[in-house]
Formats: structure tokens, C-alpha cells, sequence
């Protein structure tokens, strides 16, 4: 499944003005990276991937709508999977860029 065009571009919409941001087709979906750090992405399973503290992120885990990234069989620590019903309005996704975007400032910037 390819990703979702109308979310990558709320996702564009919501990150506008944002310094050092890029974005980049990978696996299938759009990521969208702060100072080379991926903040969230347009997953190709269709869901918003946001990358996160993972102190913080296995607080928002609920199973169903917010569950952890596997990889391989391997649950990548820092990685979510918002199911796309849950960021219907602009503010839910709101709430989630911003903790995705607040995670990628907190790194240092990646030489290129």
C-alpha cells in the first residue's frame, strides 16, 4: 500500500515554516526530518509514524490506536504508529506532530 497523499500533505501543512525541515520519500512512505532527525512520516501501512522520547512514548501506547513500530519482528523503542481515524482533525494530528517535531529538535542536527 502506498502512503496517504492527503495525510502527507496535512503533514506539510502542519510542519510549514519549520526550520531545517526536509522531506523524504523511504520505504514505501514521506518522512518528514528536522535538522536530518526524523520527526513523523506517512507511513505506507497508511498510519502517521512519529518518532518520539521513548520514556514517553510507551505512556501514550494503547494497543489500538497508538501502538509501538516493529521492525523485523524487533519493537523499535521511540517509534509509534498512530492509526489514521485517531488524527482525523487537524488538532489531534496537531498533538502528534508536535510531539514528533519536539522529539527531532531535542537531537542534535545530522552532518550531511
Amino acid at each position: 500500500m502506498a502512503y496517504d497523499e492527503r495525510l502527507a500533505q496535512r503533514l506539510r501543512d502542519s510542519l510549514e515554516g519549520e526550520p531545517l525541515l526536509t522531506e523524504k520519500k523511504m520505504f514505501g512512505g514521506v518522512g518528514f526530518m528536522i535538522g536530518g532527525n526524523m520527526a513523523v512520516a506517512a507511513s505506507s501501512s497508511g498510519d502517521l509514524m512519529v518518532r518520539v522520547d521513548p520514556a514517553q512514548g510507551r505512556e501514550w501506547i494503547d494497543g489500538v490506536d497508538v501502538r509501538p513500530m516493529e521492525m523485523g519482528g524487533r519493537t523499535m523503542n521511540g517509534w509509534l504508529f498512530v492509526a489514521i481515524d485517531t488524527v482525523s482533525s487537524d488538532d489531534a494530528l496537531q498533538v502528534w506532530v508536535d510531539r514528533g517535531a519536539g522529539y527531532a529538535r531535542s537531537l542534535p542536527p545530522k552532518k550531511k
